[in-house]
């Protein structure tokens, strides 16, 4: 008991369990995944995964690595892997993932942004730098212009 060194928790392993009937206010912090069939009003912070059953209605902020909803999330998710949305699914507010699958009849509202590692590194620094290509014609390109001209024929 005294003396003993804590073992750090596995992020793989689902050690809370929020059950079917059960409400819980405030804040959740959790170093392992967090599975909730029951109401949640508050910010998840979660080191592991957060799964959403069926019967889970979720009122939050949620940071996790990954998040699985089968249920209703109103607030924003924050993946630094996937975010899954089952055909039962909903989740109604703005997502930051790493990578988005939405199941057939899943339900989002919302704003997407993605991002991983790699993708990071190619990103523009700037606004200027993302608009440096625009009002820039191919010579191929015979689209219409700004002004609604077709560029002319060399």
């Amino acid at each position: 008991m005294f003396g003993r060194k804590k073992e750090k928790a596995n992020v793989s392993a689902t050690d809370t369990f929020i059950g079917e009937g059960t409400m819980v206010e405030g804040k959740i912090v959790t170093n392992a995944s967090l599975r909730i069939e029951g109401q949640v009003v508050g910010d998840i912070e979660c080191t592991g995964d957060v799964t959403i059953g069926e019967k889970g209605n979720v009122h939050s902020i949620i940071s996790a690595r990954n998040v699985f909803n089968a249920g209703s999330i109103r607030g924003s998710v924050n993946a630094k892997g996937k975010l899954t949305i089952t055909n039962k699914g909903r989740v109604e507010g703005n997502i930051h993932v790493g990578s988005l699958h939405v199941s057939e009849g899943g339900v989002f509202f919302g704003n997407c942004e993605m991002e991983t590692a790699d993708r990071k590194e190619h990103r523009p620094s700037n606004k200027n730098d993302r608009n440096n290509h625009q009002g820039k014609k191919d010579k191929n390109d015979d689209s219409p212009d700004k002004n609604g001209k077709a560029a002319a024929s060399a």
